[in-house]
């Protein structure tokens, strides 16, 4: 069994409103210091693969379903 790690963050550049939200919600709560807030989706997921297939096998999932790639960005970590 394998476990992967698959991580979606929105590419440079393009709006994040959940984590711009985020933001001024902490720094009403009086949180001082906050640069930036960015979301990010993270999948883990046990796998009943070989090892050596998990990677391409995580990437095609990323690319045909968990990721937008026009405005989203993936990478996966095997653990």
């Amino acid at each position: 069994m394998v476990t992967a790690e698959i991580r979606i963050e929105l590419k440079h550049g393009v709006a994040d409103p959940e984590g711009e939200n985020t933001k001024k919600a902490l720094e009403l709560l009086g949180f001082k210091g906050i640069r930036s807030v960015k979301t990010v989706k993270v999948f883990e997921m046990d796998l009943d693969i070989p090892a050596s297939e998990a990677a391409s096998v995580c990437e095609e999932m990323s690319r045909k379903l968990l990721a937008n790639p026009v405005i989203q960005t993936f990478r996966v970590q095997l653990k």
